[in-house]
């Protein structure tokens, strides 16, 4: 890389530290090509980024930013994940260490809040914002198929009667 390149990509990682809302800092030792390409694939689903760095250009990068904290820990092999959603890189990255021992969960950072690595576990067991959301809709949802539900047991019943007694009175 020459310098021109180098300072393109420090620009570029810099504008993603100001759009990212969680930044997740791992260790992958160790990792084939394909576990990184499963990880980076999961990554994608979940709405979060995966990508190995430089640790002197990300330490340049992290300068001015939220997370400039997380500094110490570009150290060795050094990967980091980062979503908008303040969850979802947590949750990959965590599940993935679950089943892969090779990839190593350092700590993070939430905004300027850092995180060891029990706190970046701590917020993988949180559920993501699409869950939320859907549980929000979910609960202003339900009140109205109740409403909904008591409003019409009343006119139901009076059917009933009504047909009771319009049975009895032709038996009659």
């Amino acid at each position: 890389m020459d310098r021109t390149e180098k300072q393109e990509l420090v620009a570029s990682m810099h504008q993603t530290f100001g759009d990212t809302s969680l930044v997740v800092v791992t260790h992958f030792t160790g990792m084939t090509v394909s576990e990184l390409t499963d990880l980076r694939a999961k990554m994608r689903e979940a709405g979060a980024q995966f990508q190995v760095t430089k640790n002197r250009l990300t330490r340049l990068a992290l300068e001015g930013t939220d997370y400039e904290g997380l500094k110490d820990m570009f150290t060795g092999p050094t990967a980091m994940a980062y979503s908008e959603d303040p969850v979802a890189a947590a949750k990959v990255a965590v599940e993935f260490a679950k089943k892969n021992d090779k990839l190593v969960v350092l700590g993070g950072s939430l905004g300027n809040q850092l995180l060891d690595s029990d706190g970046v576990k701590a917020l993988a067991s949180l559920p993501s914002l699409d869950e939320l959301r859907g549980k929000l809709v979910g609960l202003l949802a339900a009140p109205a198929t109740k409403v909904a539900g008591v409003l019409q047991a009343p006119a139901g019943q009076l059917a009933r009667v009504f047909g009771a007694y319009g049975e009895k009175g032709e038996a009659a």
